[in-house]
């Protein structure tokens, strides 16, 4: 009796290993195969950001965004000097403090065909601030 148990525990358990190559589907779903990585953007690695609220605006509840363009290098890094406002947020004291955060900005590389590249991309800066700050 306990070696039958163990038989159906053993058949049970081997049924429950995946495929590594299988993808499960969601309901209405084909299964495709798994893609590789291809063409991408730079991603932004920063857990916590660089960019400071500049105090002024925060004190008044202003909110704004920056968009900057910015060129990074195949290993991810901004290139010095490239740094540009592609949209300004109205707000010097905006548009400054996303420019100054930049050489704090770490990213991971543009990748073309899964190979890392330089890239010049566009990166929005948000300016929001919390409500339950004055």
């Amino acid at each position: 009796m306990i070696r039958h148990a163990f038989l159906i525990a053993a058949f049970l358990t081997a049924g429950c290993r995946p495929d590594p190559g299988a993808r499960s589907a969601l309901p209405g779903e084909s299964a495709m195969p798994l893609v590789e990585r291809g063409d991408e953007p730079p991603v932004a690695l920063n857990s916590i950001s660089p960019v400071i609220y500049p105090e002024a605006l925060a004190r008044e509840r202003i909110d704004g965004m920056v968009v900057l363009r910015l060129y990074t290098d195949s290993l991810g890094r901004v290139i010095a000097d490239s740094t540009r406002i592609a949209e300004s947020s109205g707000y010097p004291a905006f548009d400054s403090a996303a420019v100054s955060a930049v050489p704090g900005m770490e990213f991971a590389p543009a990748l073309r065909q899964g190979t890392p590249v330089a890239s010049a991309f566009l990166q929005p800066v948000h300016f929001r601030h919390s409500s339950g700050n004055p």
